[in-house]
């Protein structure tokens, strides 16, 4: 999502913009549902947190002085992780073996990882989208559809599979100079 399309939702939000709620919900609940179920939560705890976390991001947006420095679904996935955190631990559902800031993990590093891994994504879908054809097509077909070579070979009008796959490799290799050309200038 671009930073503008952020700030324009962050906007709508702080206005009580239906439809701004609506795209932030439909963007982000699955993530934290994730999170919340991979962590001993339930469908019904997973609401509760995000409509938390959503209030907090209201609050905030309704705010003059608050500047969003991450994207929206690192901010409310930083939230929700706390929040549920917090719960787990006034439910005593889970055990804390030793009480340490060794124990503890940062929630900014979790930012920060959170941010990187969108940043690679985002860097590998300009890279694909900057592929062209028909190795784009092609590398959609083996990995996404996972059609066979055999298949491809057919509908791409390749003599055989064996030349499908060298097709196949030689677009790998100009995706990743693709994308390690953007990477090279990265500085997490």
């Amino acid at each position: 999502m671009t930073i503008e399309k952020e700030t324009l939702l962050l906007q709508g939000l702080g206005r009580n913009d239906r439809k701004a709620v609506e795209a932030i919900y439909k963007d982000n609940f699955n993530m934290v549902q994730a999170l919340v179920i991979k962590n001993n939560g339930t469908s019904e705890d997973a609401k509760d947190i995000f409509q938390e976390a959503m209030i907090v991001l209201y609050e905030k947006a309704k705010s003059d002085s608050f500047i969003l420095n991450c994207s929206l679904s690192t901010f409310l996935y930083s939230v929700s992780r706390r929040l549920w955190l917090k719960r787990l631990m006034q439910q005593n559902r889970f055990l804390i073996v030793e009480e340490s800031d060794n124990e503890l993990v940062k929630v900014d590093d979790d930012i920060e990882d959170h941010e990187r891994i969108n940043t690679e994504f985002n860097m590998m879908e300009r890279s694909i989208n900057s592929l062209g054809e028909p190795c784009k097509s092609l590398l959609d077909a083996f990995y996404i559809q996972k059609r066979s070579m055999q298949e491809i070979s057919a509908s791409f009008g390749y003599t055989n599979a064996d030349n499908a796959k060298t097709q196949k490799y030689k677009c790998l290799m100009r995706l990743k100079k693709l994308f390690f050309s953007q990477y090279k200038n990265y500085e997490p």
